[in-house]
């Protein structure tokens, strides 16, 4: 979605971000204390790039992921993953998945469906663009490194949730029953303008509309 903005006003809006302080992780009022989960993934280390395969730019499947460290009440998980700088006064929802196995350690590529792709059949929630589905990273031309924070969240218990929550209700969900969490940032740019390239299409030929 982001992609379809001309590069002139990715650049102009370089100073305007959500924040990475606005996050679900950061903005919960319940870092002291809580229990640390080590949330990490086989595509991409910490705070580097993700692979174009996760992306707008190139098949736009979930990463893979993977966990230690949960606390031994953990009833259910919860994941969030979000933009901290995307051009909005919140950062955007890529994906929600609730109500995840307190032991199923981790989740596989392409379990969060999305365009094409049905998924693993777990709980999702309702991204920015209202779709139960993962939202492919796709930063505006020129804006810079967007990070997207991978939060995992292990609660007490199992909430009742609507079949789609937003991230209005499970910031509720995880007030009430939120006992650890885990952070994880990978990063993606699309600093030279580029869009993506119709299927079949060469490069020399027309860009995609998005």
């Amino acid at each position: 979605m982001l992609e379809k903005l001309p590069e002139v006003i990715g650049q102009a809006l370089q100073g305007v971000r959500a924040g990475l302080d606005n996050i679900v992780f950061n903005t919960l009022g319940m870092r002291e204390g809580m229990a640390f989960i080590a949330l990490t993934s086989v595509a991409f280390a910490d705070h580097a790039p993700l692979p174009r395969r996760y992306t707008a730019d190139g098949e736009g499947v979930s990463p893979p992921l993977q966990w230690t460290g949960l606390p031994a009440g953990a009833a259910s998980l919860l994941l969030i993953v979000e933009d901290a700088d995307s051009p909005t006064p919140n950062p955007l929802v890529h994906a929600i998945v609730v109500n995840l196995a307190a032991d199923s350690g981790a989740l596989a590529e392409a379990a969060i469906p999305s365009q094409g792709n049905e998924g693993a059949g777990l709980h999702v929630g309702r991204n920015s663009t209202l779709q139960a589905a993962w939202l492919p990273p796709d930063p505006p031309p020129g804006h810079g490194v967007h990070r997207y924070a991978f939060q995992l969240f292990a609660l007490g218990s199992v909430p009742e949730l609507s079949d789609t929550p937003g991230r209005d209700e499970i910031v509720d969900a995880l007030h009430e029953h939120a006992i650890a969490s885990g952070l994880l940032i990978g990063t993606h740019e699309r600093s030279d303008g580029s869009i993506k390239i119709q299927e079949g299409v060469t490069p020399g030929g027309p860009m995609a509309a998005g």
